[in-house]
Order: C-alpha cells, then structure tokens, then sequence
C-alpha cells in the first residue's frame, strides 16, 4: 500500500473517505476476533447485549461463577472503551500524528497475548478461558470507541444489532410510499443511500472476517491472531513512525 494510504487511515486530519476505508477494515478484523474467539473459548465477546443478558439471568439462578465471569467481561469491555478515550484525548492534547493509531497499537499487542494465551488454553481452562473472553471483550471496547470518537460517532465495528437496526431504517425509509408529496416537500420521506451504502459495507465486512476467522481459528489455530495483528500494525505504523522521527529531530 502505498505510504500516503496508510498515513491517511489513521491521521489526525480526517475524511468521510477515510472513515469509511479504516471502518470496513476495522469491521473485518473484529468479525474475524469475534468468530475466532468463540471457535476458541465457546463465547461471543463483540456485542453487551448478550453477556449482560446472560449476567441477569445466572444472577437470577444463583450462578455465581458465571455472574463474576460476565461481570467481568463487561468491565473489560468498558476498560477497553476508556482506554482508548484516554489514548486519543491524550494524543489530542500532545498533538500526536499518531493520535488514533496508538488504540491499534496497543489492539494488535493484545491480539497477540490472546493468541500466546489460547496456545495454552487446554492446560489450565479454568483461569486462561475467563482471561481471554475478558481480554477480547477489552479488544471490541477498544476498536469500538476509537472508531465511534474518530467518526463522531457515524461508524461502529463491533456493534453489529445497531448496524442491521439502521439498515432497517433506512430501508423502510427507501420503501416508504410518499402519497400526495412532492420532493421538496420538508415531509417527503427518503433514505439516505449513502448511509445505506456505509452500514451495508460495515455489516458486509463483519460477516466477511467472521467467515475468514473462523476458517482460521479452525484450521490453523491461534496462530491466525498473527495475521490479524500485522493488518493493524500497518495501519499504525507510518502516523507512529512521524512521531518517533519529530520526537528524534526535537531532541
């Protein structure tokens, strides 16, 4: 890829296109971390809903075990999410080129660990599956808020029931029959086929990675975290190296 590409993923400055071009990818990554880690450790850890869900109902049965593990899924996930808040408003206020690649960084290192840890995982069950729905729950919090603040909020990767949800929307807005209305009518109805465009695309490439992910897990085994890593340390490496290169000409 060429430089100028990689650099505009993640720089400070920043472009609907952008945008788009980093969300897709991050939604393929964390489609592929979502199916890969269930194939691993028998749990979902993309979406609250469910693991909150889960959490209420062994509250309900008296299952404490899996109370305490959902509880602390969520807490990761929510740990992730502010870390990466912290990460950006951090690089915001320093002026950092790398502002919204330290997140990937720090994502990828973790794709890492995960992998190290499943490669142990049929050793000591007990401690290693809680720690690794945890640490991919900590993952998904982390590349859900970096994308959600550097898109303001217009692009999600991991929060696939708000996706499909939007896509309906926007849907029943396309198929919406404006009887008696004239275009220019502040009433008139219509969808926003560019939106339509970027939630199909997001929701496209979740399916995608969970496709690729899961064949990964499944026929090679942890090791597929490596891949999953390199394509984020690519995406931050160029925004990381402009800083380490004006911290070196400063100093």
């Amino acid at each position: 890829m060429p430089i100028n590409y990689l650099r505009g993923l993640t720089a400070p400055e920043r472009t609907d296109l952008a945008n788009r071009r980093l969300g897709r990818a991050l939604a393929f990554v964390a489609g592929a971390a979502n199916a890969g880690g269930f194939l691993a450790v028998g749990q979902y850890t993309s979406h609250m809903s469910g693991i909150v869900s889960s959490l209420a109902d062994n509250l309900a049965l008296g299952q404490v075990a899996f109370v305490l593990s959902a509880a602390c899924a969520v807490a990761a996930f929510l740990g992730g999410a502010a870390t990466s808040a912290i990460f950006i408003n951090w690089g915001r206020q320093h002026e950092a080129r790398s502002v919204y690649a330290m997140p990937l960084v720090l994502e990828a290192a973790l794709l890492l660990c995960f992998g190290l840890i499943g490669a142990r995982l049929d050793e000591h069950r007990v401690l290693y599956v809680p720690l690794a729905v945890a640490l991919l729950c900590f993952v998904m919090g982390l590349q859900n808020a970096m994308i959600t603040k550097i898109s303001k909020s217009e692009i999600r990767t991991t929060h696939v029931t708000g996706l499909v949800t939007d896509i309906g929307i926007e849907l029943g807005k396309a198929g919406y029959w404006n009887r008696g209305m004239l275009p220019d009518d502040s009433r008139f109805v219509r969808s926003d086929k560019r939106r339509l465009a970027l939630l199909s695309s997001l929701l496209g490439m979740f399916f995608a990675g969970g496709i690729v992910g899961a064949i990964g897990f499944k026929q090679f085994g942890f090791i597929s975290t490596v891949p999953l890593a390199s394509v984020l340390m690519l995406f931050a490496a160029i925004p990381v190296a402009d800083d380490l290169i004006a911290h070196w000409r400063r100093s």
